[in-house]
């Protein structure tokens, strides 16, 4: 590095803070003060456990967790315009069929139009048998009172309430003690208790959450479940539904992990409630805590489809059902249909998918890379049905997910020939031999620097006729008749060139040095066959031929394609291809000159 002897002021903030001489590196410490609108130092670490015994590293989740489904609550509440009657309806319809047994429906006590929502389910016959309604409270008697009005004559309800309990909410937003809070929860708990009473014909089942779990001190976070577990007094035939939220990702998911194995440990009762989890995103590992605490022992999870909800969304269920499907266990949910999911979701939500979200993004299985793009042709061709799913660069096979091959793979400047093969192999039945897969993508990709896009399929093909399959030349086959000697075989054939006819003969080792050589005698220059390759297209009697061949014509090597009904005549034609483009090019060079 060069020292330069001069001065600048550097502006932070609007203000001139400081100057150095850059003839010295300054220090990233004390030379360059941080702007008081970005600094770490009013931030402290969050607080471990101090927890020795830890087994949840070792463990495998081997199964699916019990799902629940907050769509119609916590991802609507998340939405600049909450959903409509009609979006409501859609999503709830696509939660059933996706196999969603239990579904989060909203905060009926805090929203009519939630209220309403919870009568048209119930008056309206619209919850299957299997299918439970969950709605959120909070642990306020007249708010119980009202969400159990909303829920008049259902067959079967999960009453979810909850209060906060955290440190930060104690002091500053609830102004109370810890005994202020249990007492809260207790209280809570017993009015949902006593509201379920006076409705015996509804199938009743209560969770709480103490809300911001992650954020409270573990030892009290068990003693206010406690306090609820002691009021519901659940059973192993009925239990009660414990949800831990991480309201607010405010650590590690190791941490996360930790807290939930330390309650399942220590919780009363565990045979009797299901420990469930809640996990928001604010860190980007909403997904991966939720992993995490199945291992440290949950058996819920709540969470939303493509991980809508406050600030950085919530938990997002098709991705965790997707990350079990590729380990090869049932995630009990019917995720077969990605682009109903998305397109619902996004018409719901407002929010369109991202095209590289987690399994489902219309980009996710898509290689522009030539050297990926390559080996996923490989192991594709390699594939079989009856074997265990083991391909370069896809996870999991996306006909698994309604996706085809044709988005697999898709070319711009950075794709190779692997690319531009498949492409041609999948959409057109092209089978490109290696060596003209070389002179493809190398034409492909011309054209793709200077456009400077994706190149579509038919962009693909049109370059390839344009390159390798032209008549422009003016040599076009009309005819030609071949007889076969010990020792050689001769051709005649009628060519058109221009608006003439002439009649080309000549005699080789085979039929293709025989053409060879009667080109050469009408042409007065050389072709050599250097490569050449051939295969059908199609099956059956009605099957056409498409032949590849590499001739040097002249001193310059051509690629010539060409298609037929019989193989010799796709031969003949794709080197006549071979002769158009070196004609072209010295009436390119003629014009020049």
């Amino acid at each position: 590095m060069h020292a330069v002897s001069q001065t600048y002021k550097i502006p932070i903030s609007g203000k001139i803070m400081t100057q150095f001489n850059t003839g010295k590196m300054p220090s990233t410490n004390t030379d360059v003060p941080v702007s008081g609108t970005f600094s770490h130092t009013k931030y402290r670490p969050f607080p471990t456990l101090n927890k020795t015994d830890r087994r949840w590293p070792s463990q495998t989740i081997t199964e699916a967790p019990i799902w629940c489904a907050v769509d119609l609550r916590d991802g609507n509440q998340a939405l600049i315009e909450p959903m409509n009657v009609k979006q409501k309806q859609r999503m709830w319809a696509l939660l059933v069929k996706l196999g969603f047994k239990e579904i989060e429906i909203g905060f009926p006590s805090a929203s009519q139009e939630d209220f309403d929502f919870c009568r048209w389910l119930i008056e309206h016959k619209q919850i299957p048998q299997d299918v439970t309604i969950q709605v959120l409270v909070q642990a306020r008697e007249a708010l119980i009172e009202r969400t159990y009005e909303a829920l008049e004559g259902a067959e079967r309800a999960i009453i979810h309430v909850y209060n906060s309990t955290s440190p930060v909410q104690r002091q500053k937003v609830f102004k109370l003690d810890k005994a202020g809070i249990v007492d809260i929860a207790r209280k809570g708990a017993q009015k949902v208790k006593d509201e379920a009473k006076k409705r015996p014909n509804t199938h009743w089942r209560f969770e709480y959450s103490p809300e911001s779990f992650s954020s409270t001190e573990i030892d009290f976070a068990i003693e206010v479940c406690n306090a609820v577990i002691g009021v519901w007094q659940p059973s192993p035939e009925h239990k009660a539904i414990i949800n831990l939220p991480a309201t607010v990702e405010c650590a590690t998911p190791n941490v996360f992990a930790d807290q939930v194995e330390t309650f399942c440990d220590r919780v009363n009762q565990r045979d009797s409630i299901i420990v469930s989890l809640h996990t928001h995103n604010d860190r980007g590992c909403a997904i991966a805590a939720a992993e995490l605490g199945l291992m440290a022992g949950a058996d819920r999870i709540e969470g939303t489809l493509m991980g809508n909800g406050e600030r950085t969304g919530n938990m997002d269920n098709v991705t965790l059902a997707m990350n079990l499907y590729s380990q090869g266990i049932d995630p009990k949910l019917n995720l077969s249909n990605a682009d109903e999911i998305t397109k619902i979701v996004s018409e719901c939500t407002q929010i369109n998918t991202h095209p590289r979200h987690p399994w489902v993004g219309e980009l996710v299985y898509t290689a522009f890379s030539g050297s990926h793009q390559d080996a996923i042709k490989k192991c594709l061709a390699q594939q079989q049905e009856s074997e265990p799913w083991d391909v370069a660069y896809l996870p999991l096979d996306p006909k698994d997910l309604g996706r085809d091959y044709q988005s697999v793979i898709r070319v711009n400047s950075q794709s190779g020939k692997g690319g531009v093969a498949y492409i041609l192999e999948q959409d057109f039945g092209l089978h490109l031999p290696r060596w003209l897969q070389i002179e493809a993508s190398r034409k492909v990709q011309e054209h793709a620097e200077q456009s400077k896009s994706e190149v579509s399929g038919k962009e693909i093909w049109n370059i390839i006729k344009q390159s390798f399959m032209t008549n422009a030349g003016g040599h076009e086959l009309l005819s030609y008749h071949l007889d076969r000697h010990e020792e050689h075989e001769a051709i005649s054939a009628e060519l058109l060139i221009g608006d003439q006819t002439i009649n080309v003969k000549g005699q080789g080792d085979g039929a293709l040095s025989a053409f060879c050589t009667a080109l050469e005698n009408s042409l007065n220059r050389r072709i050599e066959i250097i490569h050449y390759d051939q295969h059908a297209l199609g099956e059956g009697s009605n099957a056409n031929a498409v032949a590849y061949v590499q001739a040097k014509v002249g001193n310059i090597r051509y690629c010539g394609i060409a298609k037929n009904k019989d193989i010799l005549s796709a031969n003949f034609n794709a080197i006549l291809a071979c002769v158009n483009q070196a004609k072209n090019e010295d009436l390119n060079i003629s014009s020049v000159a």
